[in-house]
């Protein structure tokens, strides 16, 4: 058999191909840029094809190469899940996994799914990755995760899911400015409502939930998080939708916002947990999953 490509420099290659800058993937790999270098251009010698075009300033990769960055994305997630397997096969509930959140519910549940792993899971660590929901999908399907915690519905094509709760939106407004009476959107000034950049799913799940169809009340103005939002409602320039977990863990302390129900049947986010097809931790993530459905309301509640 000839000698087979190291996982190591395949790993190598996937983090240039992630960092797009040699000295970015060498930090990533905690190793130094000329092991790096040295360890693709041994990978290009062992399948005798060029991987990246270089000169001394910039670098592509060439077609071949990028169908090798993505096979080795496969092999090495493969890979992962075989050492998980062995590790965990005795104790489902122990070893590390890696779980990716994104931003509008990590810093508002994150520390609380932490606590409660290790009270009732002192064996299992988890490394924590916050991002949004396109770039979390990616690093479960390249296998640079293993589990992520989301708002559904999203595109899960080729992954499994699992709802854990759901998280109520509330309608919140400056209490010099009151919302007396039944709420009505049309009754709202144009272009009065703040959102979260289109990048954020929530604004998309705000929507959606709330079943506001004037998009003239919106603003064109996005913000860039939760905290922004609830500071530009204090300053009297309009209203926002926030997810209840996020007020329940304090984000309107200190200011002079009030909370309403928005118009509709109890608008709310879905929560759930989604993993890839292929894994072999089923019975870890679904306890998880059962762990976390604990912390969350559900339709019923």
């Amino acid at each position: 058999m000839s000698k087979l490509p190291s996982l190591k420099n395949l790993y190598y290659l996937v983090q240039l191909h992630r960092e797009q800058n040699f000295n970015r993937a060498a930090k990533a790999c905690h190793v130094s840029q000329s092991t790096l270098s040295s360890g693709i251009q041994n990978l290009e010698e062992q399948l005798g094809g060029q991987l990246i075009e270089r000169d001394h300033k910039s670098f592509m990769f060439t077609a071949l190469g990028e169908e090798v960055v993505g096979r080795s994305r496969h092999l090495l997630a493969e890979v992962q899940e075989m050492t998980d397997l062995a590790r965990c096969a005795g104790e489902p509930m122990a070893g590390t996994i890696r779980l990716g959140c994104i931003p509008t519910i990590a810093p508002f549940l994150l520390n609380r799914v932490v606590k409660e792993v290790g009270q009732q899971f002192p064996s299992m660590s988890l490394l924590l990755r916050e991002d949004t929901t396109e770039n979390l999908i990616a690093a479960l399907g390249s296998g640079e995760l293993d589990l992520l915690l989301l708002a559904l519905p999203v595109d899960t094509s080729g992954f499994h899911s699992m709802s854990v709760g759901i998280d109520p939106f509330k309608l919140v407004a400056h209490k010099e400015q009151p919302m007396d009476g039944a709420i009505e959107y049309e009754q709202m000034p144009d272009e009065s409502i703040f959102l979260l950049q289109r990048e954020h799913c929530i604004t998309g799940h705000a929507i959606s939930a709330c079943e506001m169809q004037n998009s003239t009340k919106i603003n064109p103005f996005a913000a860039t998080s939760l905290h922004t939002l609830v500071q530009m409602v204090d300053s009297k320039l309009g209203t926002t939708f926030l997810p209840q977990m996020a007020i329940d863990a304090g984000i309107l302390n200190g200011t002079d916002l009030q909370v309403y129900q928005p118009p509709g049947e109890a608008p709310y986010r879905e929560i759930g947990l989604v993993w890839r097809q292929t894994s072999s931790r089923l019975r870890t993530f679904r306890t998880l999953g059962q762990m976390i459905q604990s912390l969350l309301p559900t339709k019923a509640d």
